[in-house]
């Protein structure tokens, strides 16, 4: 069995930086214990699997993995898949069967192997819990704790599909000093995937808003967290009052060497969250074939 596979630095238009991610464009047929392996091999924070769509109106079925486990939805991802697909077709809007619900992303092609494109989330983010014990959070992230919070955030559990404990802090300093204490962590962090996303405010910096690190999911720090940023979408609509749209741009990865820039956008209808969406560029840097025969 020989099975084309391409490689995408996502959140980026710049080869070998943002996050990398491999795509199996075509992976009708693979056992799940197949595209868990096949995701072990590549050893990135995702892999995802493009299958043929149950629904023909839509573009395509995502299977997305991580080396360890299968995830029900992840950003990089659907960014990337909707790249590739978008680089082959001539779509401006692509429609993909994802296991937390449908996800319409619209695409925009930059060149031959570049794309951008930003989906509207499938399931908006909710509150899941507080984490009011500051101490022990600052002591899995070996920071102090009065340089816990920031504005008017506060620490919280969110999710949109993936569940995150999302950690305010006071600036871009606190954020580049974190050092995780392991054996501290998943005590602290313990909703499900014991992830991190750690952030702070960046009005000091023209080019984006916020800041944010991510730790957890087995996979040590991760440089663009899709599924994270959505998460914060709910955090973040909560501070803001009204009706309207909000726009923000997100770096992560930076304290990585693998810059990534992610655009976030909500929009409240009478102080409600009815609208988020995130997105970013994807750059293919790489095509072969997994031989498996």
């Amino acid at each position: 069995m020989k099975l084309p596979y391409l490689i995408l630095d996502v959140f980026t238009a710049t080869p070998l930086k943002g996050n990398g991610l491999a795509v199996i464009p075509k992976a009708d047929g693979l056992m799940d214990n197949e595209m868990q392996a096949i995701a072990r091999e590549f050893n990135l924070s995702e892999t995802v699997f493009i299958c043929k769509p149950q629904n023909e109106r839509n573009s395509a079925s995502l299977r997305i993995f991580t080396p360890y486990e299968e995830l029900p939805f992840a950003g990089h991802p659907t960014v990337g898949a909707a790249v590739t697909l978008g680089l082959n077709s001539r779509a401006s809007a692509i429609r993909m069967e994802e296991k937390v619900g449908l996800v319409t992303a619209l695409f925009e092609r930059i060149d031959r192997r570049t794309g951008d494109a930003r989906f509207t989330l499938p399931r908006l983010p909710e509150r899941i819990a507080d984490l009011p014990d500051r101490l022990a959070i600052a002591q899995a992230l070996g920071i102090e704790v009065d340089e816990i919070g920031c504005d008017m955030f506060k620490p919280a559990v969110f999710s949109a599909g993936v569940t995150f404990h999302l950690i305010p802090v006071r600036d871009a300093k606190v954020l580049k000093k974190i050092s995780v204490n392991r054996s501290a962590w998943e005590e602290v962090f313990h909703h499900d995937h014991h992830s991190a996303y750690v952030f702070t405010l960046t009005p000091e910096d023209p080019d984006n808003d916020i800041a944010a690190r991510m730790f957890g999911m087995g996979l040590g720090e991760d440089p663009g967290t899709g599924s994270a940023a959505a998460a914060l979408i709910g955090l973040l609509a909560e501070q803001e009052m009204g009706s309207g749209q909000s726009d923000y741009v997100l770096r992560q990865g930076h304290e990585m060497g693998r810059p990534c820039r992610i655009t976030l956008q909500s929009r409240k209808d009478n102080d409600r969250l009815v609208h988020g969406a995130i997105g970013g560029q994807a750059v293919v840097v790489a095509e072969g074939v997994l031989d498996l025969d």
